[in-house]
């Protein structure tokens, strides 16, 4: 590589252009640590999901029923795009053994680490609930509640029967703003 030479009038507008600078005393660099992302508390995750409700499911689902939603002023078409399987599957969480505490816990520590990471397309196991006591899917109506009040979900339905079928859901989170590009 060849030797640049400047002139002086280069030189001198340099610098001027730089200002006083400091000699160095030591030829070591030191890097500050990157700070630690903070973990959210469990508060701030259930707060995902709305306090106040956006509709009430009265209806208690049973162990083979289909289960779909689709958040207000989407199209219909998201919806039929998902049950068809338009959207590729970025990770599942399943909650066999889980009661309903842990279970709510679990999906909301979930949503917000799939949110966090740009995930868009999730599924749910929540099994068939045949050994529940009530005889009836605790975690299925369950997720129908928590789902349908959940600030970042736009739209969930049972899953294929290779996915799980009626045992799991397709969830379509919304995209963090993060992720949107400009």
């Amino acid at each position: 590589m060849t030797k640049k030479f400047l002139s002086d009038a280069d030189s001198q507008l340099f610098r001027q252009t730089i200002g006083q600078v400091k000699k160095i005393k030591h030829n070591s660099v030191t890097l500050k640590p990157k700070p630690l992302k903070p973990i959210p508390k469990e508060k701030l995750l259930e707060s995902n999901f709305n306090t106040n409700p956006i509709e009430k499911v009265k209806l208690q689902l049973t162990a083979e029923a289909k289960v779909s939603f689709l958040a207000a002023g989407l199209q219909r078409n998201l919806l039929k795009q998902l049950q068809c399987g338009y959207f590729e599957l970025d990770v599942s969480l399943d909650l066999h053994g889980l009661n309903s505490y842990q279970a709510q816990k679990s999906t909301a520590r979930f949503l917000h680490e799939c949110i966090e990471n740009g995930y868009r397309c999730v599924h749910i196991v929540h099994g068939k609930g045949y050994r529940s006591e009530a005889n009836y899917p605790v975690l299925k109506n369950d997720l129908n509640i928590w789902l349908r009040n959940h600030i970042d979900v736009q739209a969930f339905c049972s899953a294929t029967p290779k996915e799980g079928g009626t045992g799991a859901m397709l969830v379509l989170l919304s995209v963090s703003e993060k992720y949107w590009s400009i």
